[in-house]
């Protein structure tokens, strides 16, 4: 006698899902649930440095914008110090070097503002150029996306960034790096996210 096997349909993945925004920012996605959100505030009002506007849209396979993305942002402020017990240097009152946003769900576009990061020392003593760590979490991403933002005015900086000229392709180092927006008031850039596809954004394992 053979036994029929009966086979369970694979389930969906889990991924973050409609419902991240009204756990993680749920301001932003219309719920009044807290009375003080975090992540909103990045650079806090005290920080030296220049202040700046970050702008960009997150794109997908096909060439259309994600909708429903939460970015997490991670930077030092200026003198290229994080607000963080294990990093040496001191912060200024109210700076979290942290922040959350979400595209908005008609364009896509995501936006912040903060101070222009400084050149940060790393652990093993090399200098990296200034930065903005990014996270990115959507649905249909397994796993969030580790990526880095740099700046096309810092060019000589840049070129002796220990991560960035550890890509071989110059054409995929030019993915992590955010260009001027002329279009926009005051010091503005521009870094938009490819998920797959040509002119794909790095990634990195982490």
């Amino acid at each position: 006698m053979v036994q029929k096997l009966e086979y369970l349909r694979e389930s969906a993945s889990q991924t973050a899902g409609p419902y991240v925004h009204i756990g993680l920012a749920p301001g932003a996605a219309g719920f009044d649930i807290y009375e003080r959100e975090l992540g909103w505030d990045i650079a806090g009002p005290n920080a030296a440095g220049e202040r700046i506007t970050v702008t960009g849209t997150v794109i997908d396979g096909m060439g259309a914008p994600v909708k429903d993305v939460l970015l997490e942002a991670w930077q030092a402020n200026a003198a290229g110090v994080y607000a963080h017990p294990e990093h040496p240097g001191e912060v200024e009152a109210g700076f979290r070097g942290w922040g959350r946003v979400i595209t908005d769900f008609e364009s896509g576009e995501w936006r912040f503002e903060t101070v222009k990061p400084g050149a940060v020392t790393g652990a093993d003593g090399r200098v990296h150029a200034p930065h903005i760590n990014l996270w990115i979490v959507a649905r249909g991403i397994n796993i969030g996306l580790n990526t880095r933002l740099y700046f096309a005015d810092e060019a000589e900086a840049n070129a002796a960034d220990p991560v960035l000229t550890g890509i071989e392709w110059e054409d995929r180092r030019a993915t992590l790096v955010a260009a001027r927006d002329e279009r926009a008031e005051g010091q503005a850039y521009r870094f938009d996210i490819r998920l797959q596809g040509a002119g794909e954004t790095v990634f990195f394992d982490i």
